[in-house]
């Protein structure tokens, strides 16, 4: 439509050019301004001459108005085909850190025989370690700055390949390989660039980077396969570490299908209410009375078949799904504890991740009113590695959480890397000594003397010692002799669901 626009004002300037050419001439032959004069003189009585001036005056203002209009009109045609000009770049580009984005990547892994030419190209697909806990942490503006600098760095280390950005802390180089060119180091040095400190506002921030790369055209040529196989090694990367560098292979796709089916699973097992909290006993080794009883995820997939928690519960985690599954889980615990002995205290895990949630102890505090359970019958258990993370988010949660009177327990004690720093820090009222310790101290003289200094320690500080993971008779009867408080462990009893912690309670009553 806009290209109809020249050639109409052009025909529009013929035929007004014509006109006063015809008018001129017309005035020349009949002596036109002769002729008026005279009407004029004959009609003075009429003011002709008055209007007729009037009229060229109006004239000439509606030839300056036109003209005005005319240059409005130009400079608007100008602003929409500059409107469109930045549309099209806006939709094949990311407005913050102004990388092309997917549909541009679309466009240049379209051409599959330019990529395989001579030595082939290779795609890396890059996804941000520790990312999401800069926004947590100091906002989503810190966040920004922060994938700014990493677009930056990697076009340093790329000037002439092509980066993309295909979306939150996703970022995508396409690269033209260059004889035996070593695809591993070329990743590690993205690494090296991504992971080096970044200064924002006085803070320091350190991220990491989980790289995957597919070959072209070795490991697909069709657009789509060949981003999501770099997409496989990159997950793969990310599952078993931070600032790993994975070259795709076939049995990672396996792998990938996989974990989506379970992901997909996980969400219809917490729509259906199929995971539920089963109840292991704690057990004072003093008067052989069943003290609290700790929840623990179960899912049963089919009827008598379980997954296992060190499967799905990470599972969760990483899929953002672990905070609706813990309040799933808690609230129904928290109801089933109701029925228990008034005594009875229920110990609930806090997964390391909501440890960074500032509003963890009003979520559980409002879920304590809504149940009626009172606050001093909840333990939470946190493990060490939990408040090595991030220690000073896990100190104003955990400090929150003790002045609302709830109990925290220091789960997996020594398998941590600052255990007796944590104890200075933090307020427990709780040391469980890990199953690791308790599984060998008979037989190993170094882990018994580790287990007498917990328990003497935990004597010391005045916060009661539970054992995990006590087995056997053997077991029970030297952590009893050495002065531990509460015992834990297939031998005093295994998770079992509601319905059997009931009758176990029952007997214990009567």
């Amino acid at each position: 439509m806009s290209s109809m626009h020249p050639n109409r004002a052009k025909w529009e300037a013929i035929v007004w050019l014509l006109a006063f050419a015809t008018i001129y001439g017309a005035a020349m032959f009949f002596n036109g301004h002769e002729v008026l004069d005279a009407l004029f003189r004959a009609y003075e009585d009429y003011n002709l001459d008055e209007i007729f001036t009037a009229l060229n005056i109006a004239g000439g203002l509606g030839l300056i108005y036109s003209v005005l209009r005319i240059k409005d009109m130009s400079r608007e045609i100008q602003l929409r085909v500059t409107a469109e000009k930045n549309v099209d770049w806006i939709a094949c580009h990311d407005p913050l850190t102004e990388l092309p984005n997917r549909r541009l990547l679309e466009v240049a892994l379209s051409n599959s025989e330019a990529l395989s030419q001579k030595d082939g190209s290779a795609i890396f697909s890059i996804d941000l370690d520790g990312f999401k806990k800069v926004n947590d942490l100091l906002g989503h503006e810190h966040g920004d700055r922060v994938l700014k600098v990493v677009a930056e760095r990697l076009c340093s280390v790329f000037p002439d390949d092509n980066v993309y950005r295909l979306g939150g802390d996703e970022f995508v180089v396409l690269v033209e390989r260059k004889g035996n060119q070593n695809l591993s180091n070329l990743g590690k040095r993205m690494v090296g660039a991504i992971s080096k400190p970044i200064a924002i506002d006085g803070a320091t921030v350190e991220i990491g980077a989980s790289i995957g790369f597919a070959r072209i055209p070795e490991d697909g040529k069709i657009p789509a396969e060949v981003i999501q196989h770099s997409d496989c090694a990159m997950y793969a990367a990310k599952k078993t570490g931070r600032n790993i560098v994975k070259g795709f292979a076939p049995e990672m796709q396996e792998e990938l299908i996989k974990k989506i089916q379970m992901e997909a699973d996980l969400k219809l097992a917490m729509k259906q209410g199929k995971i539920r909290p089963y109840y292991q006993p704690l057990v004072d080794l003093k008067t052989q009375e069943v003290v609290g009883y700790e929840a623990l995820a179960r899912w049963e997939r089919e009827p008598g078949k379980f997954v296992s928690p060190c499967e799905f519960i990470p599972l969760a985690e990483n899929a953002g799904l672990i905070v609706e599954l813990t309040d799933q889980l808690f609230r129904i615990a928290c109801q089933d504890a109701l029925s228990w002995p008034p005594h009875t205290v229920l110990s609930f895990n806090i997964s390391p991740v909501q440890l960074s949630d500032q509003l963890l102890g009003l979520r559980l505090l409002k879920v304590l009113g809504e149940v009626g359970l009172p606050v001093h019958r909840l333990e939470l258990e946190v493990t060490e590695s939990a408040l090595i993370n991030d220690a000073e988010t896990a100190r104003h949660v955990l400090d929150d959480l003790v002045k609302s009177g709830i109990k925290i327990a220091l789960d997996d004690f020594g398998t941590g890397y600052s255990s007796l720093s944590q104890l200075s820090n933090y307020q427990f009222n709780k040391i469980k000594i890990d199953r690791s310790f308790v599984a060998s101290f008979e037989e190993c003289d170094r882990q018994e003397k580790i287990v007498r200094a917990i328990i003497a320690l935990g004597i010391g500080l005045g916060v009661k010692i539970t054992a995990e993971g006590i087995e056997d008779a053997s077991q029970l009867r030297r952590l009893q002799d050495l002065g531990c408080d509460i015992g834990q462990g297939y031998l005093l009893g295994k998770p079992r669901p509601i319905e059997e912690t009931l009758a176990i309670s029952e007997r214990q009553i009567a």
